[in-house]
């Protein structure tokens, strides 16, 4: 039984084909942020290099106005909301369209205060994934326009990467998903090994080259390197 797996073993690596590839090394999740609003900057909580969880506080806008405006709402709610359950109590002694004009205040008030909570939120920036600040590109006091789209910071992600593999067009049909590809990263004598998971379905039309993707951990972005694609 051993020989006969020694001998498929063999057999499979016979039939192999070893394709030469470079890469560049790219974090597996990376943003430009900004805010959906305009305002002014009031305070920036992190730093480039600062290491930040999902939905984080990063920054915020001068947003005394919007936060004064969202506790009216929440009183006009409240009397709306007062004014309607007693009428509700008396709904069948009084006119309807009278009735139906308080439910409507009081409608009205909860999409008021559901508007003016969004105004507020708009004014926070906080993280879209865990990530670490790589460049930081306003100061407090900065103006920021939601419709200039002002960036703030830029954010990978802290340890995941990806190498973008490139490869010659004429390996189109016999590079897989699933393919090993065994690889060296520059200046770094340790070898590495990875499965591919994505190939991109186009071909660069100037350099004729393929792209794919393999996960990795750990290296620093912009780094690059060469290895080999074992194809089945």
């Amino acid at each position: 039984m051993k020989k006969m797996a020694v001998l498929l073993l063999a057999v499979l690596h016979l039939n192999a084909e070893e394709i030469y590839a470079t890469f560049d090394i790219e974090a597996q999740s990376s943003a430009s942020l900004a805010f959906s609003s305009s305002g002014i900057i009031e305070k920036m909580h992190v730093d480039i290099g600062s290491e930040v969880k999902k939905d984080a506080l990063l920054a915020e806008l001068h947003n005394d106005d919007i936060e004064a405006m969202v506790e009216v709402s929440k009183v006009a709610l409240h009397y709306a909301k007062s004014d309607y359950e007693r009428q509700k109590k008396v709904q069948q002694h009084i006119n309807v369209s009278l009735f139906e004009s308080f439910a409507y205040k009081y409608d009205n008030a909860k999409v008021q205060l559901k508007y003016q909570e969004t105004l507020l939120d708009k004014t926070y920036l906080r993280a879209p994934f865990d990530g670490i600040i790589t460049a930081k590109k306003v100061e407090i006091g900065d103006v920021v326009s939601g419709q200039m789209i002002t960036e703030v910071y830029d954010i990978q992600s802290s340890k995941e990467r990806k190498l973008i593999l490139k490869f010659d067009q004429k390996y189109h049909q016999k590079v897989k998903v699933g393919d090993r590809f065994n690889y060296k990263v520059d200046g770094d004598d340790r070898s590495y090994s990875g499965i591919i998971y994505k190939i991109y379905p186009t071909i660069d039309a100037k350099s004729r080259k393929m792209l794919a993707e393999v996960k990795a951990e750990g290296f620093p972005v912009g780094l690059f390197g060469d290895g080999y694609i074992t194809a089945k």
